[in-house]
């Protein structure tokens, strides 16, 4: 008898919905304060996740759940970052 594999899940900051590892997108704070991104979801650091959908990134960010989450203030560059990225996800799909 195979044992099935655990996929992980996590809970979507937007939509508060719990989805597999693979399809959200993780920001992490490293340990030097600095927010990026983690496509690879291997990085030190604390995570928050959004789905791949920009709607789910405007919720997040109007209830400020990122910052919390991430216990560190958002700046632009870094929304206007995320937000390309998350077009060019939604356009390939």
């Amino acid at each position: 008898m195979i044992k099935q594999k655990k996929i992980p899940l996590r809970i979507c900051l937007g939509c508060r919905e719990k989805k597999p590892k693979k399809d959200l997108i993780r920001i992490v704070r490293t340990p030097e304060s600095e927010i990026e991104l983690d496509p690879t979801g291997k990085k030190a650091g604390r995570g928050a996740y959004i789905c791949s959908c920009e709607e789910c990134f405007k919720k997040a960010l109007k209830g400020k759940k990122i910052e919390r989450n991430l216990q560190v203030p958002f700046s632009q560059e870094l929304v206007a970052k995320i937000t390309e990225l998350l077009r060019k996800k939604e356009s390939e799909i």
